[in-house]
C-alpha cells in the first residue's frame, strides 16, 4: 500500500528530538509523503515546548517542499480521568492531537485505571488519535479501548517506533497483534505514525508495514492511504 501521511512526528522543539521542521518537511517530500503532521511533546514533558509554542503555530506555513503540513500536539495524558496537558483555548487552535501515556507524565497503574484514563481521553474533542498504546509497561483493556475508540470516532494508532529493538516498549509486538485482532472485530481503523524524531525517520513504517502484511489486516482500515478518510476523523473538531 501506499502510505500519503505521516501524522505523528516532533522536531527540536520537543526538546529531545534533532531536526527542525523545514527538514522534517524536506524528508516527507523525498518520501512521497503528502501530509506530514508535526505534533510536539506537550508541556508536561520535560524539555517541550510551552503553550505559547502552540499558540504561536499559525504563523508557521502550512505547507513546505510541496507537503500539506499539520500542527498539533502529542497530548500527555496527566491522570486516569483522562486530563490532558494543553488548555482548551490552545487546543481549539490545533489542527490534530495526539493523547499518550508517557512515564515522566503518569505512572502507570492498574489495566482498569490505564484503560479509563485512555478512555476518557478519547471524550476530549480534540483528540483525534490514541498514541502507542501497545506499551506493556501501560497494561489495557483492548476490547473496551477498540470499542469506545470506534465510538467516539477517535483512531487507534500503530507506532513504527515502538517496534524498534532499542526503545523502552518491549513488548509492543505481541500487543500489536491483539490490537488489530480487536480493530478487525468491530472495523475499527488504525493510523500508522512513525513517531520519528528525526528526519531520516519520517515516513519509516518500514517495521510496521511488515506486522501489518504479517497479519493480513485489512488495507481498507488503514488510514494513511486516502486523504479523505483522514478528513473524517479531523472533522470530529
Amino acid at each position: 500500500m501506499k502510505y500519503l501521511m505521516d501524522l505523528h512526528t516532533h522536531s527540536l522543539a520537543s526538546g529531545h528530538a534533532y531536526s527542525t521542521i523545514r527538514e522534517m518537511a524536506y524528508m516527507a517530500s523525498e518520501r512521497g509523503l503528502e501530509i506530514l503532521g508535526i505534533t510536539e511533546h506537550a508541556p508536561a514533558m520535560h524539555g517541550s515546548c510551552r503553550e505559547l509554542y502552540f499558540s504561536n503555530l499559525y504563523m508557521v506555513p502550512r505547507n513546505m517542499c510541496g507537503v500539506n503540513l499539520l500542527f498539533g500536539a502529542e497530548l500527555n495524558i496527566l491522570d486516569f480521568d483522562g486530563n490532558v496537558d494543553i488548555s482548551e483555548p490552545v487546543l481549539d487552535k490545533l489542527d490534530i492531537c495526539i493523547a499518550s501515556l508517557h512515564i515522566p507524565c503518569i505512572k502507570p497503574g492498574k489495566k482498569e485505571d490505564n484503560t479509563r484514563a485512555y478512555i476518557n481521553a478519547m471524550k476530549n474533542r480534540h483528540v483525534n488519535i490514541i498514541g502507542h498504546p501497545d506499551d506493556d509497561r501501560y497494561p489495557v483493556d483492548y476490547d473496551a479501548l477498540v470499542y469506545e475508540a470506534k465510538r467516539q470516532h477517535v483512531l487507534i494508532e500503530m507506532n513504527n517506533a515502538s517496534l524498534n529493538p532499542n526503545g523502552a516498549r518491549k513488548g509492543a509486538r505481541e500487543l500489536d497483534f491483539k490490537i488489530l485482532e480487536k480493530c478487525v472485530e468491530y472495523r475499527q481503523p488504525v493510523i500508522v505514525g512513525s513517531d520519528a524524531h528525526i528526519d531520516v525517520d519520517v515516513g519509516n513504517f518500514e517495521r510496521m508495514d511488515e506486522l501489518l502484511k504479517e497479519f493480513d489486516f485489512p488495507e481498507e482500515l488503514i488510514i494513511n492511504d486516502s486523504v479523505d478518510k483522514l478528513k473524517a476523523y479531523l472533522d470530529r473538531r
